[in-house]
């Protein structure tokens, strides 16, 4: 008796576990409001309905579930108001897209300018937003003649600084940034610099001068502020980047125009204008999900029709970076770069950035 109560006991309990299953299966495979948000989105961008429920079917949702959605999705009001949205965005990539075809009738050398004038600079490069190495401008920096690792060590070894740090475990390491945050002796970093060879598991960057404009104070004695681009600030007197060979900053664009001046090493620049925005898969902020050195165009097939510009800078050579400029920055040797953004002109894009940065 006390066996067959057991066993009613046990199917019961199996039962109800086996009811509860298929409710969550039921509850997995409904389509909430984040498939409604894909399907809204993937409309938007031009996808087929047929595609659309395919895909949701291979992801255990019913054909005929999904075909509803989407039917009802496409009559929404709210999508149709959308699409008006969608339009206006599409005629000015229109626009855009007339400046990326005539582009590619220009040269896409990026030209080296030695001594560059003011004016020239302002009215050929800066306003023009296109890119320009300037070269014989540095040539009264101490840093090009003083600075080495023995000499980083001897100056400010002792002093604590921030570096980004296992970047190699992270794919999106750049905009996780504050992630990757970790303080440590400069003279330690420039000892990990010394001795890694060719890496890109940690860099000190411009995310990390908050930290570092003060405890490498002493360095700023051997730059020079460059008077005939950029006005005095003591608050906004560059950014330093340190890092040995094989760091790679990925694509991505500044909210502001950029000046990079080398002052160790070298570095490859590859640019994309932006005007080209469109096809560049910008996804979130100002990043995008393309690996610029292995590009997977059947992933992006947008990417075959941009052109992209390459460039090399070494000690006592600027490079002037558009705002909006996509690039992807390698480490060719250990190097050093100081940034500016503190130009004599205008250099406020950032007050009129979308806030929202999901795109």
């Amino acid at each position: 008796m006390a066996k067959n109560l057991a066993m009613v006991k046990n199917a019961a309990m199996y039962n109800k576990q086996a009811v509860n299953v298929m409710k969550n299966q039921v509850m997995e495979n409904r389509i909430d409001d984040s498939w409604r948000a894909w399907i809204a989105e993937n409309l938007m961008l031009g996808g087929l309905p047929i595609h659309l429920a395919q895909i949701l079917q291979s992801k255990g949702f019913s054909l005929g579930n999904a075909s509803e959605e989407i039917e009802k999705a496409s009559r929404s009001p709210y999508l149709q108001g959308a699409r008006r949205l969608r339009n206006r965005v599409a005629k000015r990539d229109w626009v855009l897209d007339i400046y990326r075809k005539l582009s590619h009738l220009q040269n896409h050398e990026i030209p080296r300018r030695h001594q560059l004038s003011r004016e020239e600079f302002l009215q050929d490069y800066y306003s023009q937003n296109k890119p320009v190495i300037i070269t014989g401008m540095m040539h009264d920096w101490p840093a090009l003649a003083k600075w080495n690792l023995d000499y980083f060590r001897q100056t400010c070894g002792d002093a604590e600084v921030e570096v980004q740090y296992g970047r190699s475990q992270d794919q999106n390491y750049e905009l996780n940034s504050l992630a990757h945050k970790k303080l440590m002796p400069f003279a330690q970093y420039i000892d990990q610099v010394e001795q890694a060879g060719q890496t890109n598991d940690f860099y000190m960057t411009a995310n990390n001068d908050g930290r570092n404009r003060q405890a490498l104070d002493v360095l700023w004695q051997d730059i020079v502020q460059l008077p005939e681009y950029l006005r005095a600030d003591p608050n906004q007197r560059g950014f330093f980047w340190f890092g040995p060979k094989g760091t790679i900053t990925p694509f991505h664009h500044d909210l502001t125009n950029n000046f990079m001046a080398q002052v160790m090493g070298r570095k490859r620049i590859h640019m994309i204008p932006a005007y080209q925005v469109a096809q560049v898969y910008n996804m979130r902020h100002c990043f995008t999900e393309v690996d610029g050195l292995q590009i997977d165009y059947a992933r992006f097939p947008n990417m075959r029709d941009v052109r992209i510009q390459q460039c090399e800078i070494g000690p006592g050579e600027i490079l002037f970076l558009p705002v909006g400029c996509w690039h992807l920055v390698e480490g060719l040797e250990t190097s050093v770069t100081i940034a500016f953004t503190n130009f004599l002109w205008d250099n406020d894009y950032f007050s009129n950035y979308p806030p929202d940065h999901d795109f």
